[in-house]
């Protein structure tokens, strides 16, 4: 049976944004993707997740063309009644008057609350060159001061926008967080099919640092058995540092069931040896055991000291930091 998609349902069956998606006019169409309206109602959201380190996050767009395999924000597209995983990277929605809504909602964002832009989405994906709704957004905060925002993405596009960035940094805190998940440019073809090259994300890092914003490298997530050795983890790290990123960050791995439906038949074509290991480890949970995520950290924290990454400046000389300051994990908007 084929799946039924918001626009060939009944309106009258559909409630908030599954029933707003269904009202969605195609606007555009790219390699193998849709685009699709969105007369979104709000841009901020709040987030009472104790695993993330923000209490508001913004996504320009929903949906994401990376087509990544490990991609965990698939589920939000069930929120819109769209159960196919793929529909994630080939149903892109974008959303509207994003800067108007965003200038009333910053209202309600607190002294010491963190902002994270990109956290169930790539605002950098190909779709922003065709729209610019991140511009929009970017265009929005660079009015205002005192806020603390962190932006994610896989794509070198964010150097578009230095002019804003610059403009946001001078007045409020401002990170950007580029990911890299493996240094291998034929495996992040297979991992990331539409992302931009790894070499071409270092080189947006060593730009953005240039320039004077705050740019780490975010290894997200690491794959046990693929991504995860430490020569190539130490690949990673040594970029970073080449490109002057400020810090590196690690998250291992973790499958929703609507991830695990793409990666699990992604691993048995191109890592069918590794299809036991990853169903016992994730056996009836989306996380990897704790200790993995404590030996990742601590070689991480190793690699780190060995390449200088994870220093501050004091009275304008270059210190290193402790081991124990060095920030992993899921530390993207300190």
């Amino acid at each position: 049976m084929d799946t039924l998609f918001p626009q060939d349902a009944p309106h009258t069956q559909l409630v908030g944004i599954a029933r707003l998606a269904a009202e969605g006019e195609s606007i555009a169409e790219g390699h193998n993707v849709d685009y699709i309206s969105l007369e979104n109602r709000s841009v901020l959201t709040r987030c009472n997740s104790p695993r993330v380190p923000f209490a508001w996050q913004i996504n320009p767009f929903r949906g994401c063309e990376f087509a990544c395999k490990y991609c965990y924000a698939r589920y939000t597209h069930e929120f819109m009644e769209m159960r196919d995983g793929v529909d994630f990277e080939r149903k892109i929605y974008v959303k509207r008057q994003v800067a108007w809504l965003l200038r009333q909602e910053l209202k309600h964002v607190r002294a010491g609350q963190s902002i994270a832009i990109g956290t169930a989405t790539d605002p950098y994906q190909p779709a922003e060159r065709k729209f610019g709704i991140t511009r929009a957004i970017l265009e929005e905060f660079s009015r205002h001061e005192g806020f603390s925002v962190g932006l994610v993405t896989k794509s070198d596009l964010v150097v578009r926008d230095l002019d804003l960035l610059y403009a946001i940094s001078r007045k409020n805190r401002l990170s950007i967080h580029i990911t890299v998940t493996t240094t291998n440019t034929d495996l992040a073809r297979i991992l990331e099919p539409r992302a931009p090259r790894p070499d071409l994300r270092f080189k947006a890092v060593q730009k953005l640092t240039l320039a004077g914003i705050r740019t780490s490298i975010n290894c997200a997530p690491v794959l046990p058995a693929i991504t995860d050795a430490p020569a190539d983890l130490e690949e990673i790290v040594r970029a970073a540092a080449a490109a002057q990123a400020d810090h590196v960050a690690a998250s291992p791995l973790f499958l929703k069931p609507c991830s695990e439906k793409i990666f699990m038949p992604f691993l048995q074509e191109n890592f069918p040896h590794l299809v036991p290991m990853y169903k016992e480890r994730f056996s009836g949970r989306a996380f990897l055991p704790v200790e993995y995520t404590r030996r990742t950290a601590a070689l991480m924290r190793k690699l780190c000291l060995k390449h200088g990454i994870g220093v501050n400046y004091e009275n304008g000389r270059r210190a290193s930091q402790s081991p124990q300051a060095f920030p992993v994990q899921s530390n993207l908007f300190s």
